[in-house]
């Protein structure tokens, strides 16, 4: 397994981070014991970066998953909505009981979209870096699937030595899936899903590098989320993972992981760049499903973008038909927040 520093954090993580929102309560709901035995196991193939969230209500899997190890010295990321002083020191202190943990390694403010929602977020960011100081967080991020946003967090590190950030969090992958660009401008009636994908989505994709590479100048350390576009690159992930792993500035790769062959597959793939016939066919037999994120706000786009009339809204909130479903993955190229994945 390789690592890397992230940026100038001092932290050193492996390349591949486990993504833990895929075994909690918010998509796969593994038992907690089961869910564990996935993480400790990709522990003890070498990953020792795992990243989650106050919103994903996982910490017990973590924490069974260091006990079931017996390594605690891992990097843990997790983030929070969290605005103000107060709801900032409640998410710390959270984290840090459920963790059973003095420290976290890395805090994030969760979701940014751009310098202004940075700003918004100003007493949370202070309260984090006041607790960098006491050495209760080694390093304070965010997280972020806009564009403007990592721009942001340049703009406030040149801006304003007192609150600069060390890592950031942000959506990257080979088909600039859920990359938030303020540049794309289409109605979903009125494109294909490959011109989407082909123009939309690279050229986002491209002014996220642009973005990216200017972090990483900054000394900004950079770990990616969605390498796989939330499964819907699946049928390409080799290339996939090519893409973000030959990008120098990216520090370490979030992927999702439910099982042991998913384990061995990432393992195998980030050490050698090789998959293992047999777990590849083991993955291929796994039955896949959408999964519709509860803070869908039931916009539309979706529905009217899908071919097999497999979605509709109902209360505000994207429903899918799994009869008609296709597994496409279409729905996820129109969705403005990124709330649809095949899992």
């Amino acid at each position: 397994m390789e690592y890397r520093e992230l940026g100038k954090s001092g932290i050193r993580v492996s390349r591949l981070c486990f993504g833990s929102l895929t075994v909690g309560p918010l998509q796969a709901a593994l038992p907690v014991e089961e869910g564990a035995d996935v993480i400790a196991y990709a522990i003890s193939r070498g990953v020792n970066f795992l990243d989650t969230a106050q919103y994903y209500q996982n910490y017990a899997y973590i924490r069974r998953a260091m006990q079931m190890s017996g390594k605690y010295d891992l990097v843990i990321s997790t983030k929070s909505y969290a605005y103000s002083r107060e709801t900032a020191r409640e998410a710390v202190e959270e984290a840090r009981l459920a963790l059973n943990r003095d420290y976290i390694d890395l805090f994030m403010m969760h979701e940014q979209e751009s310098i202004l929602t940075l700003r918004g977020h100003q007493e949370a960011l202070d309260y984090y870096l006041e607790m960098k100081e006491k050495g209760i967080i080694r390093a304070v991020g965010a997280s972020m699937h806009h564009i403007a946003a990592v721009e942001g967090v340049c703009t406030l590190f040149q801006e304003d030595s007192e609150r600069r950030l060390d890592v950031i969090h942000p959506i990257y992958n080979i088909n600039g899936l859920g990359i938030a660009d303020p540049l794309r401008n289409y109605k979903p009636t009125e494109i294909s899903c490959s011109d989407i994908r082909a123009e939309n989505g690279k050229a986002g994709r491209d002014r996220m590098t642009a973005a990216l590479k200017k972090a990483a100048a900054l000394g900004i350390g950079i770990f990616s989320m969605k390498p796989i576009g939330g499964g819907n690159l699946i049928s390409q992930i080799a290339s996939a993972f090519d893409f973000v792993l030959d990008s120098p500035f990216v520090d370490a790769v979030a992927v999702g992981m439910q099982s042991r062959d998913e384990v061995d597959a990432n393992v195998s793939y980030f050490e050698t760049r090789t998959f293992p016939v047999n777990t590849q066919d083991k993955l291929a037999e796994k039955i896949r499903t959408i999964h519709i994120e509860e803070y869908c706000e039931g916009c539309g786009r979706c529905a009217q973008r899908c071919g097999q009339k497999a979605l509709r809204i109902e209360n505000g909130h994207a429903i899918c038909d799994r009869t008609k479903c296709v597994l496409c993955g279409y729905c996820s190229a129109v969705c403005p927040l990124f709330a649809i994945k095949v899992v």
